[in-house]
């Protein structure tokens, strides 16, 4: 392959090896609550997203069991050509209750729900305005959409109207993640729909990460902001992921009638890839009902959250290092430099503990961090261990 671009690559790979760039697998087997074994050797994790413990949860586990008995592992083809399976019908419905809005449509992946619904909602003579710090397959979406990208400044609301009023395109769509995926920090929701009121824009607001946390019963940040039931907008088109609080796999959005049915009849990812499995949408439906009943699980998980934050004070005031606030389960220890956050992660190792380093791109430069995700399933003796574990190196660091 004489002047092959694939040449390259072996060199392109070293480059990101030597940035500290270069990520690896891990294989990870659960052993209870908050423990798993990575590579063979057991360890205390804090990079999960099963925000509320469920995905080991003995009734789900029943539910898909069930649901593989009644509807087998495979769902056979693409709901419009193959069929829209009873379970997964009556998830839906049972998604549009939940979160309180007219209907819910559902997806096998939270990621491919993203990427296809902003194509279907806008294209090349359309503008979208997106938060700065939305997540990939949002961004993903709107340059698949062919749409004009208008990126305004994180959670600058002022920027946002700028722009909107700038704007002189028909069809306008907002796109927010509601609580944000590395920082932790939470979208002004009412504000949002009413700037898209005031300029006739469309809200797409992610909630991949406050699904099942934020709101009455875990209804989600909308619920939380007061926009669902009687107060719910035609302007919101609500997405949530089934992967993270609901413990399963999966993705929906939720809406007005007639906005779900433009999707339904538009969505590329729904109408041509395969269905997921009805087994998971029985084993969600399960999920739900645990979520709905679910107090004392997202009480467990603001305790942890405020044991941390208390825990970490006297570690941040001898390293420099900052906890972004947050009051969700995305706690976010920024250290800056990508190699010193590889220690960290790796001396955490050392002593059981597995929470990820995240580096460029996934965060701006000089931003590296420990993203530490908190669940329901921490005990509070798991968070006593994490914090002493990061006292110890910081002391030993100084």
């Amino acid at each position: 392959m004489p002047d092959s671009w694939l040449q390259a690559l072996p060199q392109q790979l070293q480059k990101l090896q030597d940035q500290h760039l270069q990520r690896h697998r891990r294989e990870v087997v659960p052993a209870g609550g908050a423990h798993v074994k990575v590579n063979g050797q057991p360890m205390l994790q804090f990079c999960s997203n099963d925000y509320l413990g469920l995905s080991q949860h003995p009734a789900l586990i029943e539910a898909a069991r069930q649901g593989a008995l009644e509807f087998g592992v495979g769902a056979g083809g693409s709901p419009m050509v193959n069929g829209h399976s009873t379970a997964n019908a009556q998830l839906e419905e049972a998604l549009a209750s939940y979160v309180q809005l007219p209907r819910a449509l559902y997806f096998y992946a939270g990621f491919a729900t993203n990427v296809s619904v902003i194509p279907a909602l806008v294209g090349a003579d359309d503008a979208i305005f997106s938060d700065a710090l939305n997540h990939a397959s949002l961004i993903d979406g709107c340059r698949l959409s062919r749409a004009s990208i208008h990126r305004y400044e994180h959670t600058d609301l002022a920027d946002l109207e700028c722009r909107l009023a700038a704007s002189s395109h028909r069809r306008k769509l907002v796109i927010s993640d509601a609580v944000f995926s590395m920082d932790g920090d939470v979208a002004d929701i009412r504000a949002l729909v009413a700037l898209c009121e005031r300029y006739d824009a469309l809200l797409m607001l992610d909630d991949a990460h406050g699904f099942g946390i934020c709101g009455p019963q875990g209804r989600g940040s909308l619920a939380a902001a007061g926009l669902t039931g009687a107060n719910a907008s035609p302007r919101v088109l609500y997405m949530g992921t089934l992967s993270k609080s609901a413990g399963v796999a999966g993705g929906f959005v939720a809406g007005s009638n007639t906005l779900i049915e433009w999707l339904l009849q538009r969505t590329r990812s729904y109408t041509f890839a395969t269905a997921a499995p009805g087994m998971l949408a029985r084993a969600l439906q399960q999920s739900l009902s645990a979520m709905e009943e679910g107090d004392h699980l997202r009480s467990q998980l603001q305790a942890r959250i405020a044991q941390l934050r208390a825990g970490l004070a006297p570690v941040l005031a001898i390293t420099g290092w900052q906890l972004l606030p947050s009051n969700t389960p995305i706690q976010a220890l920024v250290i800056g430099d990508n190699s010193k956050a590889l220690q960290l992660m790796e001396a955490l190792r050392e002593r059981s503990i597995w929470v990820p380093a995240i580096r460029p791109p996934t965060v701006a430069a000089g931003t590296a961090r420990l993203r530490i995700a908190l669940s329901a399933a921490h005990t509070p003796q798991d968070i006593v261990q994490l914090v002493n574990a990061l006292q110890e190196i910081a002391g030993r660091s100084r």
